[in-house]
């Protein structure tokens, strides 16, 4: 029957498991894995593991995360570095998109962003080829045993009390057991590996993720599901924003720093950091609103205009619409439906959000 069935399949015998072993210093591998635990105090929850693991000694850095975000593996792979003192030669990861964005003859295409970081640490990337996650056992094997040595059977109040743990089996027993492959301890190899190891460099490399918000008619900024307030006179205007690991930093136009705030928890309930119990209304005068309005173009400027002439009494209510669609629309979508509008005559702020709604880019 088995012969038959590879007949019909066309399948291939699998390939031998090759464990190739790598000199002191030169590599180490990384991935993630997810567990389901049952916390005494939290109950149930998914929790995500990230594993730095040196291929000659087998000395492993594992750390739990929250997401598998490239600003979390990048920030791990930081105390990893951290915690064995120094940075090895190449560093293999699989293709999650953090690293790699595409394959092209046979080779990976690294993200512009990790190749940054790679250059930063002196560390030369690999990435296993699709379809042969066997390339990288000394990661998965180890995982295995975080979860039959480490998870099981234990019981843990909360996260902050799986790390606290988790800290405490890395030193006290993974580092001190006898290897299975090296019939070593993986701390004692280490005293060996870490002469090897690339010195840590005079400054860490900064994984804050650098982005672009506009400010809401509530004078602030959207980040994931929180909106962080800042002075009334940015509205409508487009800020830069620097998110570290648990701070947001919202900066002027001009790059001058306005505010900061630690990241809001995860289920915060108010959705408003920095408000304070009071709402913001708009305090633009109709100067205000002009100049930024006139900062789109002449055929933004030929609108306004218009919309003056056309609606005197109202005119002001629909410049600040105008502006308003700046929080979900590109400046050059704007453009087109204005250029549309004046095209036809249609003198209303709301046929341009219609317009832009069934048109626009998202």
């Amino acid at each position: 029957m088995r012969d038959y069935l590879v007949k019909v399949r066309g399948k291939k015998s699998q390939e031998p498991i090759v464990c190739v072993e790598t000199p002191p210093g030169l590599r180490a591998s990384h991935d993630w894995s997810e567990y389901t635990i049952d916390f005494t105090r939290e109950g149930r929850e998914k929790v995500t593991f990230l594993s730095l693991i040196l291929n000659y000694s087998r000395r492993q850095y594992v750390e739990v995360v929250e997401d598998k975000s490239q600003a979390t593996l990048l920030h791990g792979l930081i105390n990893g570095f951290i915690y064995f003192d120094g940075v090895p030669k190449e560093i293999k990861s699989d293709n999650q998109k953090a690293c790699v964005d595409r394959w092209e003859s046979g080779q990976p295409i690294f993200n512009r962003n990790f190749l940054s970081f790679a250059t930063h640490y002196r560390f030369r990337p690999l990435a296993i080829h699709p379809g042969k996650p066997r390339e990288n056992l000394k990661v998965e094997r180890p995982f295995y045993y975080l979860e039959t040595n480490f998870l099981n059977g234990r019981l843990f109040h909360d996260k902050a009390d799986l790390k606290a743990e988790l800290q405490r089996w890395l030193t006290g027993h993974n580092d001190q057991r006898i290897h299975r492959t090296t019939g070593r301890k993986p701390i004692e190899l280490y005293q060996e590996e870490v002469a090897f190891l690339q010195p840590l460099p005079a400054r860490q490399y900064d994984t804050s993720i650098i982005a672009y918000r506009v400010v809401n008619n509530e004078s602030a900024i959207q980040w994931e599901d929180y909106y962080y307030m800042v002075p009334a006179r940015y509205m409508y205007e487009t800020c830069p924003v620097r998110v570290k690991a648990d701070e947001i930093i919202i900066y002027s136009p001009d790059c001058r720093q306005i505010v900061s705030y630690r990241l809001a928890e995860k289920d915060r309930k108010d959705r408003y950091i920095g408000r304070e119990g009071r709402k913001v209304k708009c305090s633009l005068d109709a100067g205000e609103v002009a100049v930024r309005l006139n900062a789109f173009g002449p055929f933004m400027q030929e609108y306004t205009l218009e919309l003056k002439n056309h609606k005197p009494g109202t005119y002001l209510h629909h410049w600040r619409h105008l502006l308003s669609l700046k929080v979900n629309y590109g400046s050059d979508d704007i453009n087109i439906a204005v250029r549309r509008a004046l095209k036809y005559h249609v003198y209303d702020s709301q046929a341009i959000e219609t317009f832009l709604k069934m048109n626009a880019c998202k």
